[in-house]
């Protein structure tokens, strides 16, 4: 890599500025953009790095920049820009815009990652461990990357990137980053050192240290590079396709409950376990209801259910304060089929386990009941049934009973045994797609409000 140097808001105040107004058109339209609704008034520069000399044919910066969106300080995101006198016709889809005043006047900037040459000298930084300016990389020893490895980039996705180097790792570049230890390098980290062959051992990782003293506070998780799981179809894919055929997934959904079971059980292991009494479960059960009642609010589709469905929170205070405890361990935080991979050889694989990005990162890092993962799982079989034309409750209902029973295969504990537990977290998932789906699907709505007229019935078994 070239010579960099690290820039801040006070010496280069110009870098910024000479960005500031495509970023504020272009930001806003990115699908990993998290304040969607509200314009963006404003940015503050948190670090800067040069990669390339904006003087040569290619320049490169990485930047964390906060957007301003109202009074709040807004979030913190990750770009790659890549600077040209003008774009090639392969780069056109990663346009931002042309510059018109500070010092990259007349130049062209573009999202990088776009880019096979940017790619490949991320990937360089990874193999060599690279420190620049607050930028670090490390890695795994025991794993070799080879040099050379083609890029290309992924679509399609949300919350962050991702590049594919010659169908041997992939490199997920987050978006939206928070200082702290972030629990999609932690727990995978965590997992590998426990020896769980279910989730790929992370190869290398970049973060940004700000403060200088390597302290949480100013350390920024920014990006992970894992072996890439060569042929493997992802689960929802998988699954739309097996309904689209009319054929059964009830033996996959089996396998992929077995293999929750074993990266629960490993990241018990591998990390402290908490009891859940009286004291713990009844701030949970006050949250629970607190977002029923701010949805109710929000969706007046949920307002007629909301009664029974708070049953299904008080009933777990109950139970509680009858003296009744539970395990509490790190898990996933955001389970569902889109999260998983099954390798041509027929095994399941769990991915991005950074948990839900809108929840604060000390809430995604707590320990909760591992149910709360089932009850996601359990949640993404009805939204694929509900795929289906026409829907396919029956198929939903299978998936879900032999998820359960791989489960307890692996566990030795079925999560149906505790059909209060479940019901909690089931009903609390189904309220927050409902109020996800009224504010950007809105046509996907009745997929979650069937699963609350379930929920709000007198308790079963799922």
């Amino acid at each position: 890599m070239a010579e960099t140097v690290t820039l801040s808001g006070k010496t280069s105040p110009g870098l910024l500025a000479s960005l500031d107004p495509l970023l504020r058109e272009w930001l806003p339209r990115q699908r990993w953009f998290a304040g969607k609704g509200r314009p963006v008034t404003g940015f503050s520069l948190v670090a800067a790095t040069e990669l390339l000399p904006a003087g040569s044919r290619l320049g490169l910066y990485h930047l964390l920049v906060r957007a301003r969106q109202g009074a709040a300080p807004g979030d913190c995101y990750q770009l790659l820009i890549g600077v040209r006198e003008a774009l090639p016709p392969r780069l056109a889809p990663a346009l931002i815009g042309h510059v018109t005043q500070g010092p990259l006047t007349g130049r062209t900037a573009y999202d990088a990652l776009y880019d096979t040459r940017p790619a490949e000298l991320l990937l360089e930084a990874l193999r060599t461990g690279t420190r620049i300016g607050a930028l670090h990389c490390e890695r795994d020893p025991q794993q070799e990357i080879r040099s050379g490895l083609v890029p290309r980039r992924l679509t399609g996705e949300q919350s962050n990137s991702s590049v594919v180097y010659g169908d041997t790792f992939i490199l997920k570049l987050l978006r939206r980053v928070v200082p702290g230890v972030n629990p999609d390098l932690e727990l995978p980290l965590a997992l590998a050192r426990e020896g769980c062959p279910r989730v790929p051992a992370p190869t290398a990782w970049m973060h940004a240290d700000l403060g200088g003293d390597g302290s949480e506070d100013e350390s920024y998780v920014l990006a992970v590079l894992q072996p890439y799981v060569q042929g493997a179809a992802d689960g929802w894919e998988l699954a739309l396709r097996e309904l689209a055929k009319g054929e059964d997934f009830a033996a996959e959904a089996r396998a992929l409950g077995r293999a929750t079971a074993e990266v629960h059980g490993a990241l018990a292991r591998a990390l402290p376990t908490a009891t859940l009494g009286q004291a713990q479960t009844g701030p949970a059960v006050r949250g629970m209801i607190e977002r029923l009642d701010a949805a109710a609010q929000a969706v007046p589709a949920l307002r007629p259910y909301a009664p029974a469905l708070r049953t299904a929170f008080t009933a777990l205070a109950d139970l509680a304060a009858e003296g009744r405890t539970w395990t509490a361990q790190r898990v996933h935080g955001d389970l569902h089929l889109g999260q998983c991979l099954r390798a041509a050889s027929g095994e399941w694989s769990l991915i991005d386990f950074e948990g839900e990005p809108a929840r604060p990162l000390g809430e995604r890092r707590m320990p909760q009941p591992a149910v709360r993962d089932v009850a996601g799982m359990l949640r993404s079989f009805d939204y694929a049934a509900h795929s289906a034309d026409p829907p396919a409750p029956g198929w939903a209902h299978a998936c879900r009973a032999a998820y359960c029973s791989g489960y307890a295969e692996a566990a030795g504990v079925d999560p149906r045994t505790d059909p209060v537990l479940l019901r909690a977290y089931e009903t609390d998932k189904a309220i927050y797609e409902v109020v996800y789906e009224a504010r950007h699907r809105p046509d996907w709505l009745p997929v979650p409000l069937s699963a609350i007229r379930r929920l709000a019935a007198p308790p079963d078994l799922p």
